[in-house]
């Protein structure tokens, strides 16, 4: 189970952020009221609510990420269970080399619930209910059958960094079903992805109906009394969060201390992979509890 900790990059931007993101929920909801505009706004979400989106697409078209990606591709996927082990990279003066073409997508916004809706200190709205914590972008082809997600963070001047490769395309493809007037966002407990409405809730995948208890759809106020009731006593500082029962996309590390912007690559079977001194690091990943 993980829950999203303050980024401090965030923070000199962070009334211009919520700005934005209630000026397109506006202007989506009167789009929906209206019925009117292009038959293919609906298809094409802004990234009106992302800062310095330049540099995002900038960071996922580099060659640094690129290499990245494709050191992950050529690298065994860990299997089974057992302690943190070692596996070389392939040693290629091109990581890329071998490997089917393929292109890292534009990043698209992945939204999650914030602490404080968790708390039920945080009023059941989007600005304060859901939080921009990452970018994700898939691939446009499959590489030897797998695809990939490339996450990015943000950093202190503003700008995204390369966090994280994790196997499969699932958080790329539940992050771009956000239409004008809409915002789609995860509960990373369980997994679950929701599309917002409004003030309605509607869940995307089967975690999701099953966190709304087979609902079809429940206000955003209701919704907050479901995961008030999950995770409010398991909020970071927690006995659970301290007694180490918590799990995440990163390495945990000691309250206030930045976190490392060395990428984790996280792959199948719940295995988390970093990049360590010319070796893939292979760690196995805690199993969320509820």
């Amino acid at each position: 189970m993980r829950f999203i900790r303050g980024t401090r990059a965030f923070s000199q931007q962070a009334a211009s952020r919520l700005s934005r993101l209630s000026i397109v929920l506006a202007l989506g909801a009167s789009a929906l009221l209206c019925g009117v505009g292009p038959a293919h706004a609906a298809k094409d979400p802004l990234p009106a609510d992302i800062p310095n989106y330049q540099a995002a697409l900038d960071a996922v078209k580099s060659t640094a990420v690129r290499n990245t990606v494709c050191q992950f591709l050529s690298a065994p996927l860990p299997t089974g269970g057992g302690t943190a082990t070692a596996k070389p990279i392939p040693d290629k003066a091109d990581p890329c080399a071998g490997l089917p073409a393929f292109t890292i997508k534009d990043p698209v916004a992945l939204n999650e619930i914030t602490p404080g809706f968790v708390a039920g200190t945080a009023r059941p709205i989007a600005t304060e209910a859901i939080k921009l914590t990452h970018l994700v972008s898939s691939l446009s082809a499959t590489v030897n059958g797998r695809n990939a997600t490339v996450m990015l963070a943000p950093t202190t001047g503003g700008g995204w960094h390369l966090a994280a490769v994790r196997d499969g395309d699932d958080d790329a493809v539940q992050a771009s079903k956000a239409t004008t007037g809409t915002l789609v966002f995860s509960e990373p407990q369980i997994r679950g992805w929701y599309q917002l409405k409004l003030t309605t809730v509607e869940p995307l995948n089967d975690q999701a109906r099953q966190g709304l208890g087979g609902q079809p759809s429940v206000s955003l106020a209701d919704y907050q009394n479901l995961v008030k009731a999950r995770y409010a006593d398991k909020q970071p500082g927690s006995d659970y969060d301290t007694k180490g029962l918590s799990s995440g996309y990163g390495p945990r590390h000691p309250a206030g201390r930045q976190t490392s912007t060395t990428p984790l690559i996280v792959g199948g079977s719940g295995a988390a992979l970093a990049l360590a001194g010319g070796a893939l690091v292979i760690r196995r990943r805690r199993a969320a509890s509820h």
